[in-house]
């Protein structure tokens, strides 16, 4: 289910494109496929996906629940547990450092010491639920440290007194008395706060945040933004921001990645797709959530279901759902192209 919610009370305001999207990328992702091979069948949750994340920049990512996005991040992380799922075919380029050849992620051994390397100190990731990520034994403090020591040669001291840096960093009361705090004595808000320290404990480049305000009331959520857009700038970071909630995307993306059904359906700078999108799952998606302080009429759902990731599909998959749908859109599948300058979609109508 998708939510509009804002985190501020005065509404969504749509984020400016970024100047920094100018630049080279740091994360290309290319024709994705990842499978979970299961008894009742083969689970595509990923198939075919395309997406581009600039660097010092945000991309949102969206859909409704079960579309492929964590799926995707957890892809890029290499944290797929195989069996039962495994990548099956396309690239993860990590442009590391300009001006070198990128490196295929999804090539390397995920026990391997390259991916081990990577994981955390090039990319880390913020995960959906911190109660479930933080080991309930330990202090948050010394999770943190064992995290710097994985990936820095430092002692266990300098650790520590790094991790008591990045409790600061990200604003959470009394830092050093939370540094020797258990997970479940801190509040879901501080919580969420640890894992971004985390996180950002060896300066990665890149920052999955896999729904970082999901179970969060609109004021802590509000703060939660507001931190990760602070320490993104003082960072230099490009976050791949992974959610269903269209009021985060519209104030912190640069660009916005709509998936459906494990493939990417439209994509397009942020202000670009909220007042013009293309494809009709994206303008479903917008006229199917309230937006708060704005008086309108019934709210119009998108009829039907998610088809199942294990059905073989002809053709578009949001066809028995869509509301344009033409003879062409149930014998060939639409290739996602570019309709405008920067925007995308794969749709038969353009």
């Amino acid at each position: 289910m998708l939510s509009s919610q804002p985190a501020r009370a005065s509404g969504p305001v749509v984020k400016p494109v970024s100047a920094s999207n100018a630049q080279s990328p740091i994360l290309e992702i290319k024709d994705l496929h990842t499978y979970f091979f299961l008894e009742r069948g083969i689970v595509k949750a990923v198939n075919g996906v395309d997406l581009t994340l600039g660097r010092q920049s945000t991309l949102g990512v969206v859909g409704e629940s079960g579309c492929g996005k964590s799926v995707t991040a957890m892809s890029v992380m290499r944290l797929i547990r195989y069996p039962p799922g495994r990548i099956v075919q396309g690239q993860i380029l990590l442009h590391h450092k300009e001006g070198q050849p990128p490196v295929d992620i999804a090539r390397l051994d995920p026990k391997g010491a390259q991916m081990r390397a990577i994981r955390g100190e090039e990319i880390a990731m913020i995960f959906q639920e911190p109660m479930t990520s933080l080991n309930p034994l330990y202090t948050v403090g010394r999770q943190i440290a064992e995290s710097v020591k994985l990936h820095q040669d430092v002692g266990q001291g300098e650790a520590m007194d790094r991790a008591l840096t990045m409790l600061e960093k990200v604003q959470i009361s009394e830092p050093k008395r939370r540094l020797h705090a258990y997970p479940h004595q801190l509040s879901g808000g501080m919580r969420q706060r640890v894992m971004i320290a985390m996180a950002l404990s060896c300066n990665p480049s890149i920052l999955i945040a896999d729904e970082p305000t999901t179970a969060l009331d609109v004021t802590v959520q509000a703060q939660i933004l507001d931190l990760m857009r602070g320490l993104q700038s003082d960072f230099k970071s490009s976050i791949m921001l992974i959610t269903h909630n269209l009021g985060v995307v519209s104030q912190m993306a640069d660009h916005v990645a709509v998936m459906y059904l494990g493939k990417v359906v439209e994509y397009a700078p942020t202000r670009r797709l909220f007042h013009n999108p293309l494809h009709p799952y994206t303008q479903g998606l917008l006229s199917s959530v309230p937006v708060l302080g704005k008086k309108t009429g019934a709210l119009v759902p998108i009829k039907g279901m998610v088809p199942s990731p294990t059905e073989t599909i002809r053709g578009c998959a949001f066809a028995e759902r869509c509301p344009r749908v033409m003879k062409v859109c149930w014998e060939e599948e639409p290739p996602l192209r570019e309709i405008q300058p920067g925007q995308k979609a794969a749709c038969w109508l353009y």
